[in-house]
């Protein structure tokens, strides 16, 4: 997510907090808890979190933080891949770090250490362009993540964020968990409620995870999409885009369903999975077609990079892609250092 906020970051990619020791992920005991490979596939949201970070890296070369919208729009037409040497990443991966993590460490959603996770990730980096509500909530979240119902219930007055933030990260878990779509829901629904309150900010990531589900089955239909999701204008906006002519253009799809320019769920997730669901086994082009409806472009491509990528992977991005984009942590390692 970048609409709305500056980021800034050094040479290292890492910016000082100014907290003592914040440049270090606390990280609570590891877990003895076993995961059932008959339920699970950690392989499968590795995959995703990998397409996810390529799409966040590629989805943020558009923002007018570093190029004009004539000069992205006409480079993207083209198919002009940005020549930055240096893709970095954004908050939406840095989440998604935190929820893969967990899964990594408990097998399944426990969300005060979801909460943990996230703010420990802010604390080590704030200038990843996190929104205005996780800038006030995280912070909190850091001195006390066992208070994140009161904390989260309290945003933008007491109604919560409807914002994508739970959507754009939440790809990994639906791959992680796709033998099982009720489990997937279920999950999903937890881990949104960390820090999205409101319903539709939860049904924002019911819908991304049960896509990345459906994807990594090779099953990926938006009308499923639409059926899984709770009764919300993001459910709404997921049947207007199965009903969109597949020949439609993604910048006149984006302009019907939205690109998530106001930052919230029901005018991001169904345009960024209309995308997907475009060019399910095609991971370049649905990041291609995604970044065409431009607005919260690097939140859109994460979305659509992880669904699609929970089924591919990255093994046929262009390499350029793979070699700008910047590296995540290794399976088992801290998200954050």
């Amino acid at each position: 997510m970048r609409l709305g906020t500056i980021a800034m970051r050094g040479a290292t990619g890492l910016a000082d907090s100014g907290v003592p020791g914040s440049e270090i992920a606390v990280r609570p005991p590891v877990s003895t808890r076993i995961i059932d490979p008959m339920t699970a596939d950690p392989a499968a949201a590795r995959r995703s979190l990998e397409a996810l970070a390529l799409g966040d890296a590629f989805g943020e070369r558009w923002f007018p933080l570093f190029r004009a919208p004539q000069q992205a729009a006409a480079e993207i037409r083209s198919r002009r891949t940005p020549h930055e040497p240096d893709w970095h990443w954004t908050d939406d991966t840095a989440m998604a770090l935190a929820v893969v993590g967990v899964l990594e460490r408990y097998g399944e959603v426990l969300q005060t250490e979801l909460a943990r996770a996230f703010a420990a990730g802010h604390a080590a980096d704030p200038g990843r362009g996190y929104g205005y509500g996780m800038h006030q909530l995280l912070p909190e979240l850091r001195a006390h993540p066992d208070r994140w119902p009161q904390l989260t219930t309290a945003l933008f007055g007491g109604q919560g964020s409807l914002g994508n933030g739970a959507a754009m990260r939440v790809a990994p878990l639906g791959a992680w968990f796709h033998a099982d779509l009720g489990r997937v829901r279920e999950q999903a629904e937890r881990s949104a409620r960390v820090t999205h309150a409101h319903p539709e900010g939860v049904a924002g990531a019911v819908a991304v995870a049960v896509a990345a589900a459906l994807s990594a089955r090779g099953e990926l239909a938006l009308r499923a999409v639409a059926d899984a999701t709770p009764d919300s204008a993001v459910r709404e906006g997921l049947g207007r885009a199965a009903a969109l002519d597949p020949g439609t253009a993604p910048w006149r799809a984006a302009d019907l369903l939205g690109n998530g320019q106001r930052i919230r769920a029901d005018d991001t997730v169904p345009f960024a999975l209309w995308c997907a669901a475009r060019h399910p086994g095609d991971l370049s082009a649905a990041l291609w077609a995604t970044a065409e409806g431009l607005g919260d472009v690097d939140t859109t491509c994460a979305i659509a990079g992880g669904v699609v990528g929970a089924r591919t992977g990255t093994d046929a991005a262009p390499e350029g892609w793979l070699r700008r984009r910047e590296a995540l942590p290794a399976a088992g390692e801290p998200p954050m250092q």
